[in-house]
């Protein structure tokens, strides 16, 4: 999943007045008759569709994950590099599951905009702060759908020389092809639908829950 551009203006944002005190300073209050609007719970957004995946589920998965790699990567100390901002809360836990010392970079890039559906281009936000050549990498994804995203990265860091460069995603859909895609690591298969949560957003929203759940954008 990708990032859109913070809006200019906030739900909470309202007109103020001010009152000026006997030092000339002014406080700002809210205007006559003028209450901030008030967001509702998150559980009680009605878009939030049924849960794919719980958060126990979850978590037994990323452990299980956090073992191969260990075993996989024994005596070394790879390099885990996020793909913003969709995989963080992923590799947060990941990182945790790892027996191993592990380095930590971000990269990030835009494909979705505020949209569920991919422009097709991907550009490059952020990139990595870290040296790749001679490192053993993992390139830790939130989902892997169309692999536009991901043959782009690929390129990208295999042009770094690293030692080694291997995938972990936590999704992936049934249609994408993970074997020519190079991806070793996957959490789960999901279907085509828009999901949310754990990390994946739309507009920037719905990356706190803790659960995977579809989007119903009808839903009221």
């Amino acid at each position: 999943m990708t990032d859109s551009p913070a809006s200019d203006s906030s739900p909470f944002d309202h007109q103020a007045s001010g009152s000026t005190a006997s030092d000339g300073s002014t406080s700002a209050r809210p205007a006559s008759g003028d209450t901030p609007a008030r967001v509702p719970a998150i559980d009680q957004d009605p878009r939030i569709g049924e849960v794919l995946l719980s958060e126990e589920e979850i978590a037994e998965r990323i452990r299980e994950i956090g073992e191969r790699i260990s075993a996989d990567y024994e005596g070394e100390a790879p390099l885990l590099i996020c793909v913003l901002r969709g995989a963080y809360v992923f590799l947060t836990d990941l990182a945790r599951a790892v027996n191993l010392p592990v380095e930590i970079d971000f990269i990030a890039v835009s494909s979705y905009g505020s949209s569920t559906r991919t422009s097709g281009v991907v550009r490059l936000v952020k990139d990595l702060d870290v040296d790749l050549h001679g490192r053993h990498v993992i390139l830790v994804e939130d989902i892997v759908d169309t692999g536009l995203t991901l043959r782009y990265l690929r390129r990208s860091l295999e042009a770094r020389n690293p030692a080694s460069l291997e995938v972990c995603a936590l999704l992936a859909r049934e249609s994408a092809d993970i074997e020519s895609l190079g991806v070793r690591y996957v959490g789960f298969r999901i279907p085509g639908d828009f999901v949310i949560g754990y990390g994946l957003d739309i507009a920037e929203r719905y990356r706190n829950l803790r659960y995977i759940a579809l989007y119903e954008p009808d839903a009221t």
